[in-house]
């Protein structure tokens, strides 16, 4: 009877450790795993962000000659890449760190505000500079994903924040890939997006790489 207490025990503290992981953790493990099978590169240049990161598996295709760490993760948010700042930044030393996250701040909170999004940005940023005060950063716009469409003035007011701010900034750039997906007309592209109507087709990740690729140091 004793073992049987003992094992439910053992096997309620296990469910009990799992429910109170935070999101994305096991997607940060991964990334653990596999810096520890293989050392990464150092002064490479680090993706860090959304899903349109981490879909982007071939990414390192896109910009020959130059060295990527991608580290793209899930549906993150702003407040994510806040969660696990450490282990995002900490064991990279990269020499130039990209950011494409905020679209997911939105869409899991419809009524957030830009300013928010900014302040959450802003907190990222800083963690940044405390531990590369002179690293370039450089933040792609919130693309306006077809299936976001209710979303797109708030995506558009906080690219514009965001923006400003970075203005203010050293060795930093804003990035707009945003106008570059819309077609003659002005409209957003949407052959652009596989049939979620959220994620790119590889034409739309070309498109970004056209742009992105003068930025890259």
């Amino acid at each position: 009877m004793k073992r049987w207490v003992f094992l439910f025990s053992l096997l309620l503290s296990l469910w009990i450790s799992a429910q109170e992981k935070p999101q994305f953790w096991n997607e940060i493990q991964e990334f653990k795993q596999k810096d520890s099978a293989q050392k990464p590169p150092q002064n490479a240049i680090l993706f860090v962000g959304s899903s349109s990161f981490t879909k982007w598996t071939d990414v390192s295709d896109y910009f020959p000659g130059k060295t990527i760490i991608n580290r793209g993760f899930g549906g993150s948010s702003l407040k994510d890449l806040n969660v696990y700042y450490k282990d995002l930044l900490a064991p990279y030393h990269p020499k130039q760190i990209v950011i494409y996250c905020g679209e997911n701040d939105f869409a899991s909170n419809p009524q957030l505000k830009a300013g928010e999004a900014l302040k959450r940005f802003k907190k990222f940023y800083g963690k940044i500079r405390a531990m590369y005060p002179d690293t370039p950063v450089s933040y792609i716009s919130i693309k306006m994903s077809p299936s976001r469409e209710k979303l797109w003035n708030q995506f558009a007011a906080t690219n514009a924040k965001i923006k400003n701010f970075l203005k203010g900034q050293k060795n930093t750039e804003y990035i707009d890939i945003t106008k570059a997906m819309l077609d003659e007309h002005g409209k957003v592209r949407s052959d652009l997006y596989l049939e979620d109507m959220l994620h790119m087709k590889p034409e739309g990740y070309k498109i970004w790489a056209d742009v992105i690729t003068p930025h890259l140091k």
